[in-house]
C-alpha cells in the first residue's frame, strides 16, 4: 500500500488564514471528485471558518474523559475505518487528551499516512521545536505544544500562508480572529507589530531552508553540477596564510550585499597528511569566520583549485573569493598559480581575486623545510671531493674505462650527493662530475673538447639526469621530512589532548608536557599588559616577568594577550609549528577559563536578580501582612467610636503581639540569609546542652502544645553556636507545625551516630517527593509554590545555611507511614574534642 501524502499550511501567527486555506483546498479537491472528509477542524467560533465547513463531510469526534471532564478529540479509529482519499486535520502540534491512543496529533496523522490516506494539516511557526526558544525570546510566551521539525520537513508539500503584520492586526481589530473582549490585550502583547514581523521572518527563513534542501536533493538526483544562483553563497578559499583575514572580511562584505547571503570558508588540507599551515593560524581564521557569521569547512585534496571549485559547486555557490598568488612572479611563468587555475576552471562561478600585501612574494619570507646544515656541508664536500676520488680510482685501473662504465659511476656519485646534501650539492656535484668526465674520459682526453657528437649527447644527458635525480631525491627528502614532522606533531598533539581531557589543572599539565617535549628547563604563560608582563602560570614558581622577557627565549603567541615562553631550550625551525600548536592549546584553555568565569558571574548575577525579585515579592506581600494586622489592631484600640470589652482588648493586644512576633521572625530570616549570602556569618561553637535549647525552642513556637520532644541521654551535648542552633531548630519546628495536620503533634527526638548527634523533627503531613527535597532548601521557595501561609520561603534555607556554618547539615527524609522528617546533623562535643 502506497503511503499517503502530507500537505502542510505553515503560518507565522494565529489568524493568518491557515485553516481557511486548508478548507479551501478541501473544497477544490471535492469539486474535482476527490473523497474528502474533515477529520478535525478548530473554528474558534469564527463565522467565516464555520461557513467553509458546509458541504464537507465531518467525521464525529471522540469524547475522552479526563479528571471529571469530557474532552473532544479526533476519532482516529473512525477516520481509519471511513478510509477517505483525503483527510483535513487541523493543528498538527496539538497535544491529545490523556487516555488517547497517541500523545500528539502528528502521531495520529502519521497513522493516517501509513494507511495510505492523504492529509492536509496546519501549523504555526511558533510550534516548530527548533524555533521554540527563539519564539519565546521574541514574544515572551512559552509554547507548550511543539512538533519536531523532522515531521514538518518530511511533508510532501509545505505552503506558507503569509500576511503583513498591519493586515493581521486590522483583521484582529475587526473581530475576525479573537472575541472583542480579547482583542485589545492581544494587540498590546503577542500581536505587536515587532513580534509579528520577527515571527514572519522566522517563517520565511525556515521555509527558505526547506526549499533549499529540496533544490539540493533535486540537483543531486538529476546530476546537475551547474550553479543555480538561488541564494548568494560566497565561498572564500583560505590557506591558513596571513592574508586570510583580508579575504574573509572582503568575502563577508560581498555576502552581506544580498538578503540571505551565506559566507562559507574552505581550507584544503593535503591528502597525504603532510604539515600545512600552523594550527594557531587556522584557529584564528575559524574564529574570525564564526564572528563574521559564516561557517568554516575543511576538505581534503591534492589539486587545490579543483577541491575549492568542487566544494563551491557542491554548496551551489555563486561566487568564489581567492587571494592573489603569494608565489614570486618568475615562478608563475613556469607554472600557473592556484589563483589562475581557479579562474580558468571556474565555469559559471564568479571569481573575485583580492590583492593583499603578501601577493607575489612581497612582505613575507618563504619558509622551506631544509636538511640540517651539517648534512648540506657534507654534501658540498662530497660534490667537490667525490669526483677527484672517483677519477683517481678509475685512472688507476689497468685499462682505461669507457664512458658506458664511467657515466653510471659518476651518476651514482651524484645520487649519493643528493641523498646526503640535497639539491644544491647535487647540482654542484653533477657539474663537477661532468667536467671530470669530459677532461679525463671523453676523447680527446686532457681537454674540454669533445670529438664525437654522441659523447657530447651522453655528457648532456648525464647532467640532465643528475639534475633530475637530484631534484627528485631532494623533493622526496623534503616531503619525508615534512611527513615526519607532521607525524611527530600529530602524535604529540593527540597525546596532549588525551591527557588534558582527564586533567583538572589543564594549563599546568600543558606546561609540563611542553617542558618534556622541547627539553626545556621551564615553561610559562605570560600575560602582556600595558603596565608590563605578568606570569599567569609556570612550571617554576621562581620565574619572574623579567626572567621571561630575556632576548632569545622561544615564545609563541597563545592569544591576543598571552604568550607561551620556554626557558633553557632551543627550538629549531622545524619544531616551531609544534610550539605554536602548544601555544594554541594554552590559548584555548585560557579562553575556556574566561568563559567559565563569565558564566559563573552571570549565574551569580542571575541568582542575585532572582533573589532580589523574590525579596521584593516577599516584602510586598508577606512582610506587609503582619504590618497590616498590627495597624488594624492598633486602629481598633484607638477608635473612639467603639467600646471594647476587656476580653476584646486582650484579644487585639494578643493579635498585635502575634503579628509583631511573625514580623520579627521574617526580618530575622531575611537578615540571616543576607549574612549567609554575603559570607559575613561567623559561628562561635562551644559545648551546648540540647536539654537547655530544645525546651526554649518549643516554648517559642506558635503552638507549643503540639510539639512533643524526647532527648536521648547519650545525645544531648553538641558542639555548636547556641544562638544559631536556636534559630535552626526554631525554623525547622515551625516548618513542621505548618505542615502537620491538626490535632496531630510534631515529635522532636535525638540520637547519636558515629560521633554525631542527629536531631529529628518528625511530622506526618503530606510529605515531599524525593525529587523536590533539594528545592525546599532554596531561598524564597515553598513546596508547591503555594501562595498561602506565612513566611517568605526562607526558613529551611536559613536553617541549612546556619547549620553548615556550625559544621552541621540539614537533610530531609520520609517519615514511615507518611510525612517528612527533617534531620539536623551536628558534631558531638566528643567528636569536636
Amino acid at each position: 500500500m502506497a503511503r499517503g501524502r502530507l500537505r502542510i499550511y505553515l503560518g507565522a501567527a494565529p489568524g493568518v488564514g491557515k485553516t481557511v486555506a486548508m478548507l479551501d483546498e478541501g473544497h477544490r479537491r471535492l469539486d474535482r471528485g476527490t473523497d474528502v472528509v474533515v477529520g478535525l477542524v478548530e473554528t474558534h467560533e469564527r463565522a467565516h471558518t464555520r461557513a467553509l465547513l458546509e458541504g464537507l463531510e465531518l467525521v464525529p469526534r471522540a469524547r475522552v474523559g479526563h479528571r471529571g471532564a469530557t474532552l473532544d478529540e479526533m476519532d482516529l479509529d473512525r477516520l481509519l475505518a471511513r478510509r477517505p482519499q483525503v483527510a483535513l486535520v487541523d493543528e498538527l502540534a496539538h497535544t491529545n487528551a490523556p487516555g488517547s491512543r497517541n500523545e500528539k496529533r502528528w502521531q495520529d496523522i502519521e497513522e493516517l499516512l501509513e494507511a495510505g490516506i492523504d492529509v492536509v494539516s496546519t501549523v504555526n511557526v511558533q510550534h516548530l521545536e527548533s524555533l521554540n526558544d527563539a519564539v519565546t525570546a521574541i514574544t515572551g510566551v512559552v509554547q507548550r505544544e511543539t512538533v519536531p521539525d523532522a515531521v514538518v520537513r518530511a511533508a510532501d508539500q509545505i505552503e506558507l500562508v503569509d500576511m503583513s503584520p498591519e493586515a493581521l492586526r486590522r483583521r484582529m481589530a475587526h473581530g475576525n480572529v479573537y472575541a472583542p473582549e480579547k482583542v485589545d490585550a492581544a494587540l498590546a502583547n503577542y500581536f505587536r507589530v515587532g513580534n509579528l514581523s520577527a515571527l514572519r521572518e522566522l517563517a520565511l527563513l525556515w521555509l527558505a531552508d526547506r526549499v533549499d534542501e529540496g533544490i539540493g536533493r533535486y540537483r543531486a538526483d538529476h546530476g546537475i553540477d551547474a550553479t543555480w544562483p538561488t541564494r548568494e553563497r560566497v565561498v572564500v578559499a583560505v590557506s591558513g596564510g596571513p592574508e586570510g583575514e583580508v579575504l574573509l572580511r572582503r568575502a563577508a562584505r560581498i555576502a552581506a550585499r544580498g538578503a540571505g547571503g551565506e559566507l562559507l570558508a574552505v581550507h584544503v588540507a593535503r591528502s597525504d597528511g603532510l604539515a600545512g599551515p600552523t594550527l594557531p593560524d587556522l584557529v584564528t581564521q575559524r574564529r574570525l569566520t564564526d564572528e563574521l557569521g559564516g561557517s568554516f569547512h575543511t576538505v581534503t585534496g591534492d589539486d587545490l583549485p579543483e577541491a575549492v571549485l568542487d566544494f563551491a559547486r557542491g554548496v551551489n555557490a555563486s561566487q568564489v573569493v581567492i587571494g592573489s598568488s603569494r608565489r614570486a612572479r618568475w615562478r608563475t611563468l613556469l607554472s600557473p598559480s592556484t589563483t589562475e587555475e581557479v579562474i580558468t576552471r571556474s565555469g559559471d562561478i564568479d571569481v573575485h581575486v583580492v590583492t593583499h600585501r603578501f601577493a607575489h612574494g612581497k612582505g613575507r619570507r618563504v619558509s622551506r623545510a631544509a636538511l640540517p646544515k651539517r648534512r648540506v656541508r657534507l654534501g658540498y664536500a662530497l660534490a667537490v671531493v667525490g669526483p677527484f676520488v672517483l677519477t683517481e680510482a678509475l685512472v688507476g685501473l689497468p685499462e682505461d674505462p669507457d664512458l658506458p662504465l664511467t657515466v653510471p659511476l659518476f651518476l651514482l656519485l651524484s645520487v649519493l650527493t643528493a641523498l646526503l646534501g640535497g639539491m644544491g650539492p647535487a647540482l654542484v656535484g653533477a657539474l663537477t662530475s661532468s667536467l671530470f668526465l669530459n677532461w679525463f674520459f671523453t676523447p680527446p682526453t686532457g681537454g674540454l673538447t669533445i670529438s664525437q657528437p654522441q659523447n657530447a649527447v651522453a655528457l648532456l644527458v648525464f647532467v640532465l639526469v643528475s639534475a633530475a635525480v637530484a631534484w627528485v631525491v631532494h623533493r622526496s627528502a623534503r616531503r619525508a621530512d615534512r611527513a615526519l614532522r607532521a607525524q611527530a606533531e600529530a602524535s604529540a598533539l593527540a597525546e596532549l589532548s588525551h591527557t588534558l581531557l582527564g586533567s583538572t589543572d589543564q594549563l599546568a599539565l600543558l606546561l609540563t608536557r611542553a617542558v618534556e617535549m622541547f627539553g626545556a628547563e621551564a615553561a610559562a604563560v605570560v600575560h602582556r599588559g600595558r603596565s608590563g608582563s605578568e606570569v599567569v602560570a609556570a612550571t617554576d614558581a621562581s620565574l619572574t616577568p623579567d626572567d621571561l622577557r630575556r632576548e632569545g627565549l622561544p615564545r609563541a603567541e597563545a592569544d591576543d594577550a598571552h604568550d607561551l615562553v620556554l626557558v633553557g631550550a632551543a627550538v629549531p625551525a622545524g619544531r616551531q609549528r609544534l610550539l605554536a600548536a602548544f601555544a594554541a592549546h594554552a590559548g584555548a584553555i585560557l579562553q575556556r577559563r574566561s568563559l567559565q568565569a563569565s558564566a559563573g558571574e552571570a549565574a551569580a548575577l542571575a541568582r542575585d536578580n532572582s533573589a532580589r525579585t523574590a525579596l521584593l515579592s516577599a516584602v510586598s506581600h508577606d512582610l506587609r501582612t503582619p504590618l497590616a494586622g498590627i495597624k488594624a489592631a492598633i486602629g481598633s484600640l484607638r477608635s473612639s467610636e467603639v467600646t471594647f470589652s476587656p476580653e476584646d482588648e486582650a484579644e487585639l493586644e494578643a493579635a498585635i503581639e502575634d503579628s509583631a512576633d511573625r514580623l520579627d521572625a521574617l526580618i530575622g530570616n531575611l537578615l540571616d540569609m543576607s549574612r549567609l549570602q554575603a559570607g559575613a556569618l561567623v559561628a562561635h561553637p562551644r559545648a551546648v546542652d540540647l536539654g537547655e535549647v530544645v525546651p526554649g525552642v518549643v516554648a517559642a513556637v506558635a503552638e507549643p502544645e503540639r510539639v512533643q520532644w524526647h532527648l536521648d541521654p547519650a545525645a544531648r551535648v553538641v558542639h555548636s553556636d547556641a544562638g544559631l542552633l536556636d534559630r535552626v531548630l526554631g525554623n525547622v519546628v515551625e516548618n513542621a507545625l505548618r505542615h502537620q495536620p491538626a490535632p496531630g503533634c510534631v515529635r522532636v527526638t535525638t540520637s547519636a551516630l558515629g560521633g554525631r548527634v542527629h536531631v529529628r523533627v518528625v511530622d506526618t503531613g503530606p510529605g515531599v517527593p524525593e525529587g523536590d527535597r533539594d528545592r525546599i532548601f532554596l531561598p524564597f521557595q515553598r513546596h508547591g509554590d503555594a501562595p498561602g501561609g506565612d513566611g517568605v520561603g526562607l526558613g529551611l534555607a536559613v536553617a541549612r545555611g546556619l547549620a553548615e556554618a556550625m559544621g552541621g547539615r540539614v537533610t530531609a527524609e520520609d517519615t514511615p507511614g507518611g510525612g517528612l522528617t527533617m534531620v539536623v546533623d551536628l558534631p558531638s562535643e566528643e567528636e569536636s574534642g
